[in-house]
């Protein structure tokens, strides 16, 4: 027989032995409390007669609950919780014992109940005075490290709820976090002058620069991971403008999956600072649109294609067709469907959305009912060298599939469109405004069309902050275009949330955009970037303007002319609607015929790699459109 690991450790006799003491003195305890400290009045049962049973009897219990496989050094709530019901459990077996055997004749019941009283009193003391002294302990093994060794930064807690509290009490237990909390700033009136672990609430956020001035403070510990994102973005302007660096605790998300530690405190990603609360969603439309239908998805391996994949699965679709050119994101997003999310309903097809046969194909093998078309060449300079491929597979392989949807039957259709669409000066935009004009020139069949206009989506491939941290990992410099360029951001779960819920609303030749806050100024994102990385920005990394690359614009802008912008169910979601100054008589490209007949004449140019015609055609298709002189690369 094996003798359980618990009983090899020799911690464990020593709780045992302290227990067993305990129990001793709380029983004579018990018996002074109960005669008023007068032993020649005591009855004749006296205390040595009984505990010779009682402490073994309480040791038994004490192990069968698992109170001793507790580490004393951490004694908690819950280890209280479970000594309190041990103290319960014990003195209830004592009473029924010396009832069956003596009717209590000789024993008092009252020195019983204040011996279990006693015990968990003790027991506790104990447990405590032991978990005090390893804290001392390690608090003063953090202050005799010589400070040429080790700098301990004096900070402030901004947020006092649970959050704070853990964060402040890992520091305090935590030898290895080199911090010394100096107060708590919490804007609950409530928490004002109260404290946490010793630590008082001193103010509130708006008193951060007077705290600062009164206080050597070198960092803000921001300890609020649901806080919404107005709340986020005024603690760090405080702080921007105080020029001292913060930090945030990373989401409860992250601590349950363990992709960080709960003593690991994460650098301020810009998604927390997007201005804005995240979008919700109106679940129940689109649970009825997606569960139990196919849903086709072009570009699925791509930064918001792999997303929408993700999202779609939630709502136990029927099946998924994964389209994508790229060989390895096909694999890639098949494998985490397959493996990863458990769903084995799903085909993947390598090709292009251009090859008409192929997917004609594929609608009339798996007849989807929801289409999500993501793909697309996106990056502005690229294309500008490379139009002819903006052509091929942003116009014509859009209008294949959007062809191809009506002719199946197809219910409901969604574009993924781009705010490089409005006015556009480059070639990418003027593509993507072409698509929305197919889209909209095809309505009236059975199929539901709709498009959705994004700004730039953080984090997805190509866009600045990962080349902006890439560079500041290799010491700079971060190269920014222009000191005044700014551009609208949302994350790359929010895209793909956006296209779902466009899915559901649309009625038909809609294009939705999402309330976005203000526009950000890619300068100011550089220098967050930096003092996050803990540089100061044109001191330890340089920050360097390299001019407006080709095609690309100071500003971008959701909508365009002659667009009517409306309200819709959604509170973070806006329709836009064609009107009277995009309807006139003599606009050709308010005519299918027409856009399909200058189409023709692009693919004619695209095929000759003709660069300057196939802007030419573009600005003829998008009168908006400011063509930019660049040389391609043919």
């Amino acid at each position: 027989m094996r003798l359980h690991p618990q009983f090899k450790n020799p911690s464990l006799y020593f709780m045992m032995l302290a227990d067993a003491l305990v129990f001793a003195i709380a029983l004579w305890g018990a018996y002074l409390f109960r005669f008023e400290f007068s032993l020649k009045d005591l009855i004749v049962r006296y205390p040595e007669q009984i505990i010779v049973w009682i402490i073994p009897l309480k040791m038994a219990v004490f192990l069968l609950l698992g109170v001793y496989r507790a580490m004393w050094r951490f004694t908690g709530i819950r280890d209280f919780w479970l000594l309190a019901r041990a103290c319960i459990l014990s003195t209830l077996l004592i009473m029924t014992i010396i009832l069956l055997a003596a009717r209590f004749e000789g024993y008092s019941r009252a020195v019983l109940v204040i011996d279990g009283l006693l015990t968990f009193l003790l027991a506790g003391s104990v447990r405590l005075a032991i978990r005090s002294f390893y804290a001392a302990r390690t608090h003063q093994a953090n202050g005799s490290i010589p400070n040429v060794r080790r700098h301990i930064k004096t900070a402030l807690i901004v947020g006092a709820g649970a959050a704070g509290e853990k964060i402040l009490r890992e520091i305090i237990e935590n030898n290895e976090l080199d911090y010394h909390v100096a107060g708590l700033i919490d804007d609950d009136r409530n928490k004002q002058g109260r404290s946490i672990h010793g630590v008082s609430v001193i103010g509130r956020v708006a008193d951060l620069p007077k705290i600062l001035q009164r206080k050597e403070i070198e960092e803000i510990l921001i300890a609020m991971p649901s806080a919404r994102g107005e709340e986020v973005k005024r603690i760090v302007e405080t702080c921007r403008h105080c020029s001292i660096s913060y930090k945030t605790l990373p989401g409860i998300g992250e601590l349950i999956d363990g992709r960080v530690s709960v003593k690991a405190l994460r650098d301020i990603t810009y998604e927390d600072l997007l201005g804005r609360r995240p979008a919700r969603l109106d679940i129940e439309n689109i649970r009825n649109y997606l569960t139990g239908k196919t849903i086709l998805i072009t570009g699925c391996g791509g930064s918001i294609g792999s997303e929408l994949c993700r999202q779609v699965i939630k709502y136990q679709p029927e099946s998924l067709i994964l389209i994508d050119a790229h060989e390895a994101n096909l694999f890639a997003i098949q494998m985490e469907m397959q493996n990863e999310k458990q769903f084995h309903a799903c085909e993947a097809v390598l090709g292009r959305v251009q090859d008409e046969k192929l997917m004609n194909d594929i609608f009339r093998r798996y007849t989807p009912e929801v289409v999500f078309h993501a793909a697309a060449y996106k990056h502005v300079p690229m294309l500008e060298k490379n139009p002819w491929e903006a052509v091929f597979n942003n116009i014509v392989g859009s209008r294949t599939v959007m062809n191809l949807s009506l002719l199946h039957r197809v219910e409901r259709f969604v574009l993924v469109s781009t705010d490089k669409a409005v006015r556009p000066t480059n070639v990418m935009g003027a593509s993507k405004r072409v698509t929305e004009m197919i889209m909209q020139s095809i309505q009236g069949g059975s199929t539901r069309f709709m498009a959705v206009r994004f700004g730039n989506v953080v984090g997805s491939s190509g866009s600045v902050i990962p080349l902006f941290r890439r560079q500041i990992e290799q010491g700079g410099p971060v190269t920014v275009t222009h000191p005044d360029v700014n551009r609208f951001f949302m994350t790359i779960p929010e895209a793909s949330q956006m296209i779902l819920q466009a899915g559901a609303m649309g009625e038909g030749g809609e294009v939705f955009i999402l309330r976005m806050g203000t526009p950000v100024k890619i300068a100011d994102m550089a220098r967050d970037l930096i003092r996050l990385s803990g540089k100061e920005p044109d001191i330890d990394i340089k920050v360097v303007f390299t001019g407006l690359r080709p095609g690309e614009k100071l500003y971008e802008e959701l909508i365009t002319e002659g667009e009517d912008i409306g309200r819709t169910s959604h509170e973070k979601v806006m329709v836009l609607r064609r009107t009277a100054a995009l309807n006139r008589a003599d606009s050709k490209t308010d005519d299918p015929a027409a856009i399909h007949a200058m189409i023709g004449e692009l693919v004619e140019a695209a095929d000759l790699h003709d660069a300057c015609v196939i802007k030419e055609i573009l600005g003829r298709l998008v009168p908006e459109y400011t063509p930019q002189d660049h040389d391609s690369v043919l």
